[in-house]
C-alpha cells in the first residue's frame, strides 16, 4: 500500500498545504510518495525531499506543467496512478480543480475534504455545511481524497531524505493553455497559510472603514486579512479573502462557522450577545467592533 501526495507548490518551494496532506497520507498507511510537477522545478523537488516521511520524490519537469493547468497535471498523475492505493491532494482551489479530473478518469469516486483518517479505506468529511461530520468507507482500488488540511497537522519540513526519481512527461493536452495571472503583491502571509487571520464582516459598512478599522489590527498582528461572505459580496473586501478567524462584524452563519471551525483559537467581536459566532469562539466579546478594534491596536 502506498499513496502519493501532488505537490502544490511554486517551482522554487513546497506550499503548507503540501505539509498536511503528507501527514493524511501517513494515516493512511504504508509509504508516502510526492508528485512534483512543474517546470525548472528542481529546487521544489529536493525541499520535497527533505519533508519528514516521504521516501521518493516523483519529479515531472515540462514547459507545459509551468502553471499547474489541471488537464496537464491530471494526465501527468493518471500516467502513474495504477502504482498506488491514496492518490491525495490538498483541498486547495488548485487540488479540487485536478482531483475530480483524476477520480473522473480513474471511474472512482472522490472522497473530499476529509478531515481524518479512520483506516486506510474510512474517513471523516464533513457535511451540511460542517454541521455534521460523515464517515465513508470507499471499496475503490484507488482512492482518490481531497484533504482539509486543518484537519491535519503538517509534516516537518525537514529530517526526511527521500530519493528523487524524473517521470516520463506526458504530452502536453492541448486542452487549455495559461495566458496570464494578476496577482497582488502584499507583505501580509497568504490566507492558506497564516498562522493569524483577522476579518471583518458586513457590519464594516464600507470598503473604506473595512480598511480604516481592521488593517491596523491586522498590522499589528501580523496577520492575513480575511472577510466573510457577506462583506466580499458587499464589495467591501476582495474575494479570496473571504475567510475568518479573529473575526469582527461576523455573526456566524453556519458556512462561516463550519470553515473557521478547525481554528486553533477563535476570537470574536460582536456587538450582538447572541450572536452564533460566541458559540464556537474561544474569546469573545460583545462590544462596538468600531470602538473595540481601535482600542485593541492601541493595546498590542
Amino acid at each position: 500500500m502506498t499513496s502519493l501526495v501532488i505537490a502544490e507548490h511554486d517551482n522554487a518551494s513546497i506550499k503548507g498545504a503540501t505539509l498536511n496532506t503528507v501527514t493524511a497520507a501517513a494515516a493512511c498507511g504504508g509509504e508516502v510518495h510526492v508528485l512534483v510537477a512543474g517546470h525548472h522545478a528542481g529546487p521544489a523537488a529536493a525541499a520535497a525531499a527533505q519533508i519528514a516521511g516521504v521516501s521518493k520524490v516523483i519529479h515531472a519537469d515540462a514547459e507545459g506543467l509551468a502553471h499547474g493547468l489541471a488537464e496537464n497535471v491530471a494526465a501527468q498523475v493518471l500516467a502513474i496512478a495504477a502504482n498506488y492505493s491514496h492518490i491525495l491532494f490538498p483541498a486547495t482551489a488548485s487540488g479540487k480543480n485536478i482531483a475530480p479530473r483524476v477520480a473522473a478518469r480513474l471511474d472512482v469516486a472522490q472522497i473530499s475534504d476529509i478531515t481524518k483518517v479512520e483506516t486506510p479505506d474510512t474517513f471523516e468529511r464533513p457535511i451540511y455545511a460542517g454541521n455534521a461530520i460523515a464517515t465513508v468507507q470507499s471499496s475503490d482500488a484507488i482512492k482518490v481524497i481531497t484533504v482539509r488540511t486543518t484537519g491535519f497537522d503538517p509534516a516537518a519540513v525537514s529530517g526526511g531524505s527521500a530519493t528523487v526519481e524524473a517521470a516520463a512527461v506526458q504530452a502536453d493536452t492541448g486542452q487549455s493553455r495559461f495566458v496570464g495571472s494578476e496577482i497582488a503583491k502584499s507583505d501580509r502571509p497568504e490566507l492558506t497559510a497564516a498562522k493569524v487571520i483577522v476579518s471583518g464582516g458586513r457590519a464594516l459598512g464600507s470598503s473604506e472603514k473595512f480598511d480604516e478599522v481592521m488593517t491596523p489590527l491586522a498590522d499589528k498582528l501580523g496577520a492575513a486579512l480575511g472577510a466573510s461572505r457577506a462583506a466580499v459580496d458587499a464589495g467591501y473586501a476582495p474575494n479570496d479573502w473571504q475567510v475568518g478567524h479573529v473575526a469582527a462584524g461576523i455573526s456566524g452563519a453556519i458556512q462561516h462557522l463550519a470553515g473557521m471551525k478547525d481554528s486553533k483559537v477563535i476570537v470574536a467581536i460582536n456587538k450582538d450577545p447572541e450572536a452564533p459566532i460566541f458559540g464556537v469562539a474561544d474569546y469573545g466579546l460583545a462590544a462596538d467592533l468600531f470602538e473595540a478594534v481601535p482600542e485593541l491596536v492601541k493595546a498590542l
